[in-house]
């Protein structure tokens, strides 16, 4: 297994050399093929963090956001047990608009479930980290978030733009929370959930590196996320996934009763995409 401590030095170095004071044009952005938009600041920490971890272990495989959808395939069809997957730079909606909520998500995957996560916030100088099995930890700090007992104290985070009509709607007419946010970086809003900021978490599609870290710690600190069918988030697909997510299994397993009552959550079509070693 590599060495926790030294990727996350690698990935805090990204931040620090790349976030920390952006120069203006560090922010100009362009727009990939799927709308989204693309800054040369993301190319440039996936090409630092891929030097470095290339150098360090060149027998694990690397997967980037910001490499074509055609490498990145042509990288999971290899013959290998280890994967690292990368979001150089998530929020990069936020980043350019100068709305400080953004960071990097690095995850190993072992035989198609992640086994390390780091995911740093060059803003507030927060590191989440996990290894399976050990924990999860905020600046080397154990995470023991604070959970409650109702959905009716609860503060969630919902992306709403890729609910289907039905549930959104629901939402807005009669939520079962106290409160609601959306904040606009998948990574991160994967920590904060499992620091207990916030406590339910819903989102309609993300992709592998969206997940891959930031359920590894929620899991490592003791809440629980599923698909819309039920699903743990294993890591075997590049399609988006879906997330139903909570700081504890008490919170997730009520959450989704609420969501699938009266049956108006449309379930996602399946997946496609297998990661190496499954």
């Amino acid at each position: 297994m590599p060495d926790l401590k030294r990727i996350t030095s690698i990935v805090q170095s990204a931040g620090d050399q790349f976030l920390h004071y952006p120069r203006v044009d560090d922010r100009d952005e362009t727009r990939k093929d799927d709308g989204s938009l693309v800054t040369r600041t993301d190319a440039a920490i996936q090409d630092f963090i891929q030097h470095q971890l290339n150098a360090l272990y060149s027998d694990i495989a690397f997967v980037g956001e910001e490499m074509a959808h055609e490498t990145q395939m042509s990288v999971l069809e290899c013959d290998s047990d280890r994967l690292w997957v990368l979001d150089p730079l998530d929020g990069t909606t936020n980043f350019v608009a100068g709305f400080p909520f953004y960071g990097i998500s690095l995850a190993l995957i072992e035989n198609g479930k992640a086994a390390l996560a780091v995911i740093h916030d060059p803003v507030r100088g927060e590191t989440f980290t996990a290894n399976r099995g050990q924990g999860a930890f905020l600046n080397n700090v154990p995470i023991r978030p604070r959970s409650v007992d109702r959905l009716s104290r609860c503060v969630a985070n919902i992306d709403y733009k890729r609910l289907t009509r039905s549930v959104a709607e629901r939402l807005v007419r009669s939520p079962p929370y106290q409160s609601q946010r959306n904040l606009g970086s998948c990574v991160l809003e994967w920590c904060w959930l499992a620091a207990g900021r916030f406590h339910l978490y819903l989102h309609g599609g993300q992709k592998l590196w969206d997940f891959a870290a930031g359920s590894l710690i929620l899991e490592e600190a003791g809440g629980r996320a599923r698909t819309f069918e039920g699903e743990r988030l294993d890591c075997e697909s590049l399609m988006k996934r879906s997330v139903i997510g909570a700081v504890s299994p008490e919170l997730q397993r009520l959450w989704s009763a609420w969501i699938f009552r009266d049956g108006c959550l449309e379930k996602p079509a399946g997946r496609v995409g297998a990661v190496p070693g499954r």
